[in-house]
Order: structure tokens, then C-alpha cells, then sequence
């Protein structure tokens, strides 16, 4: 009787897993694991953009007009954290001396001759289709709130796609869609949305290469969504970390520079 039991008992438990394993296999692949989080990749992104610290990066941006010859403009930023930045024209040279001051969400111009800095939105162009809080503030975790839309394939890579609303206003874009490699949690392409739900401009992220001690995109092309023909290309020429002092970042030292 015992052996009975026990061969009854080792029939329930092959039968139980049979179900089980055939339950399994009828799951689309990837079902049984978690979700990643939204917000932790693109606080990844960030991370890989730029660095969390003080840091210096010279940025060229080209921008074309259908056929029209090119116009090309050169900065330096000087960025502490994520919060205060200081965007410098270097080129044209008729427009050095020009400073942007990002502190948090405040941002302000210094221009030559000019005795009190004027305020400014993120969202205003700086040139062509780059707009001031494209270099003045690159923060998305800071700005945006993320979640999760699913996976797509992009240029041949399985990419995560994020919906990212603005956490409040102010912000340089309302709202961002934003590809995300899979792999290495690279940033793969964004669309950038205004207030009223309307695509704005498309950026493809390129050429990564080590900078500053990460593999980072050297190369962004900005396509403007409303007017065909219309890019600005930036491109990182140089990254250094260095630490930069607070008296920088504030109203009274930049004017001294002007």
C-alpha cells in the first residue's frame, strides 16, 4: 500500500509539472521578467550624456537651411552638476562674449554692452534647430517623469521606449519620446513634443566614443518635424572634467566678464 501511495504521489507531481512547464512555454518570451524602471533608465541616459560632475565640453553646432551654405557656431559649457551651467560663444566672433546663466530652471543672457542680463526660456531657439535648454540644461531625470511604453526595434537594435512628461512648466519640451538601447542603456533617438501634443524636432544620437571617462554620443542631429530640410548637427569636440568654482554661476561674476 505504501508503494502504491508513493507511486500515486510521483504520478501527481509529474503530471503537475508537465502543466506547468507547458503553461510556461505558451508565455510570450521575457513575460516572466520584471519590467525595468522607467525613471532608473533615464537617469542612466543622463549618466552617459554627461558626467554627474563639474565638467567642460566645446560643442559645434552646424545648421543647414534646405541648400543653404551652412552656419556654424561654436560653445563652451561649463557645467556643475546638473542644476547650474554656463553656455559661452565662442564663434561667430562678432557674438563672443555672449554668456547663458542656467541656475535650475532660471536661465539668463549677458550680452556685450548691455548692463543687466535679460531672461529667457528654455524652450526660445539659440540657433538653428537647438534650443537654449538643449545646452543650458540637459537634465531629463531631473525634469521629466518616465514610464515605460514597450520595446521597438531601432536601426537594427532592440530599443526600450519611454514616454517622459514634464514634471512641471518651464521645462525646455512638454513632453519627449525617447529610444533607449536595450543592450547598454545608450540613448538611441528622442522626438521632442510641444504643450499641445505637436511633434517638434527629431534627434538621432551617433558616434559614441569614450569622453571623459565614458562611452558618450558625440554627434546629435536635430531634424525640425515642421519644415522639411531644416538640421542642426552638434558635435562634441572635446569633454574634461574639472572643477569649477561656485562664483561662476551667478549674476554678479558674469557681468564683471561683459
Amino acid at each position: 500500500m505504501i508503494r502504491a501511495l508513493g507511486e500515486s504521489t510521483g504520478s501527481r507531481f509529474a503530471t503537475l509539472a508537465i502543466a506547468v512547464a507547458t503553461a510556461l512555454s505558451a508565455l510570450p518570451l521575457g513575460a516572466g521578467a520584471a519590467a525595468p524602471d522607467a525613471n532608473a533608465l533615464v537617469a542612466r541616459v543622463d549618466a552617459i550624456r554627461f558626467p554627474a560632475s563639474d565638467f567642460q565640453v566645446d560643442i559645434a553646432i552646424e545648421s543647414r537651411t534646405g541648400e543653404s551654405t551652412a552656419d556654424v557656431r561654436k560653445y563652451r559649457v561649463l557645467s556643475k552638476g546638473k542644476e547650474d551651467s554656463v553656455v559661452l560663444t565662442v564663434e561667430p566672433a562678432s557674438e563672443r562674449g555672449q554668456a547663458l546663466l542656467m541656475k535650475g530652471r532660471d536661465l539668463w543672457v549677458f550680452l556685450p554692452r548691455v548692463s543687466q542680463p535679460v531672461r529667457l526660456s528654455l524652450s526660445q531657439r539659440l540657433t538653428g534647430q537647438v534650443a537654449n535648454g538643449d545646452l543650458a540644461r540637459a537634465n531629463f531625470s531631473g525634469d521629466y517623469e518616465a514610464t515605460l511604453a514597450g520595446e521597438e526595434e531601432l536601426n537594427g537594435r532592440k530599443a526600450h521606449l519611454l514616454d517622459l512628461k514634464a514634471a512641471e512648466r518651464g521645462v525646455t519640451y512638454a513632453k519627449v519620446k525617447l529610444w533607449v538601447d536595450v543592450e547598454n542603456g545608450r540613448p538611441l533617438k528622442a522626438e521632442f513634443y510641444s504643450l499641445s501634443g505637436r511633434l517638434l524636432k527629431t534627434c538621432n544620437y551617433e558616434n559614441f566614443r569614450e569622453l571623459a571617462g565614458e562611452v558618450r554620443p558625440t554627434r546629435l542631429v536635430m531634424t525640425d518635424a515642421l519644415k522639411a530640410g531644416e538640421t542642426s548637427i552638434l558635435t562634441y569636440e572635446e569633454m574634461l572634467p574639472r572643477e569649477i568654482p561656485e562664483r561662476l554661476f551667478t549674476k554678479d561674476y558674469l557681468k564683471k566678464l561683459q
